[in-house]
């Protein structure tokens, strides 16, 4: 196993890497969200670092970043959020987000169907759907929820090829969230008085918002304030178990919001996005191209099933919001809350210059938490027996 310090020493050195990339070549339309998570698969899928699959007791390094560092970013990032943008936000995006829960459901029994789930995959494939039905409805909670109610974990190749599927087939679709809105704004159709400008914010390369002058006292507050609050809504989701601490996170960062104090001490921005940037890093390094080569037929039936699965939700999401003039970003937004999760799509929402979607982003993604394991369920036990 890796030395945590040389992963997060590489992980750091990608950032400041894609950083560069992103402000001095082509590279700036992709944007940072995208290259550092293309460039850490590539080094993981070398050797260079460890992949997600590669240790059965997790990669220390990695599980810091989920479990800390992810909501650290969350919670820096929302303590300068305007409240009234939210509002504007909202309902659309609500509507979206619970609609391609649905979308997903969708999507998985398309899937099964086309590999033929009851033969390629065996009597697990109404389990195995269920548990993807949550976790691209919610997450990795849900799909952990799933699988144990079903005792998936006994059958460690198709669990663990679930797991790789899921994380590539993730990483594909944060990178296609992110371009459907900038290939397609000039066709899309618009509400009367709204121009094509409107739909995303001024994308830059972040050189000057992302440039702070911090005193060590503002460090201090800002990371005395985060770990606080992890750790607070840690143990406030001990208490309410049926409560995500994403919830009581959100929460505890909107009060402090509003005082001004705390709402605008300077480095926010910029430890947000680096939390973000290691966030995505790992996502990027889940993408263990080598097992899936490993699994074989099995892969291959696990990827097809992943990406109907997917693809089905894109489409159906994507034509509604069309459907009704619904702003692609927030579609995209709403998508990769379902796909990604939370902390994606609020990745997704600042790549695509939308700091009003910040919020939102994060509140679906908690929702989504709340829904996911129902929906799996539900799709498992009434859905996917229709097909064998």
């Amino acid at each position: 196993m890796m030395n945590s310090a040389y992963i997060f020493g590489f992980l750091s050195a990608i950032i400041v890497v894609t950083e560069l990339l992103v402000r001095k070549t082509v590279f700036r339309h992709l944007g940072t969200a995208v290259l550092v998570i293309l460039i850490t698969a590539l080094f993981a899928n070398l050797g260079l670092l460890p992949t997600g699959t590669s240790d059965t007791g997790g990669v220390p390094a990695y599980n810091i970043i989920f479990s800390t560092i992810a909501p650290l970013a969350i919670f820096w990032l929302l303590l300068p959020v305007n409240l009234k943008d939210v509002l504007r936000a909202g309902k659309q995006m609500i509507s979206l987000f619970l609609f391609g829960s649905l979308a997903t459901a969708v999507g998985v029994f398309i899937g099964m169907w086309v590999i033929d789930g009851h033969e390629t995959i065996g009597p697990q494939f109404r389990s195995l759907g269920g548990m993807f039905v949550g976790t691209y409805s919610g997450g990795s909670v849900n799909f952990n929820a799933l699988g144990l109610h079903y005792d998936m974990m006994k059958d460690g190749v198709l669990y663990g090829g679930a797991i790789v599927v899921d994380n590539i087939v993730t990483t594909v679709w944060m990178i296609a969230t992110l371009a459907v809105p900038r290939a397609l704004a000039a066709y899309w159709p618009r509400k009367p008085g709204r121009e094509i400008a409107d739909y995303m914010g001024d994308v830059t390369t972040g050189e000057k918002e992302d440039t702070e002058t911090i005193h060590p006292i503002d460090l201090g507050l800002i990371l005395a304030l985060g770990f606080g609050s992890v750790w607070l809504s840690g143990r406030l989701a001990g208490v309410f178990p049926s409560i995500p601490s994403t919830l009581f996170l959100t929460g505890i960062a909107l009060v402090l919001a509003q005082f001004p104090g705390i709402s605008k001490l300077p480095g926010l921005r910029v430890l947000g996005m680096f939390a973000v940037y290691l966030f995505l890093c790992v996502i990027g390094a889940y993408c263990d191209i080598g097992a899936l080569g490993e699994l074989g037929s099995l892969g291959t039936s696990l990827l097809i099933f992943t990406s109907v699965t997917v693809v089905v939700h894109g489409i159906l999401v994507y034509g509604a919001a069309f459907l009704f003039k619904i702003n692609p970003v927030v579609a995209s937004v709403a998508s990769q809350a379902n796909i990604g999760g939370g902390t994606s799509a609020l990745a997704l929402a600042r790549s695509l210059g939308r700091e009003d979607l910040v919020l939102p982003a994060i509140l679906i993604g908690s929702l989504g938490y709340a829904v996911g394991t129902f929906l799996g369920f539900w799709v498992a036990e009434s859905w996917l027996p229709l097909i064998g």
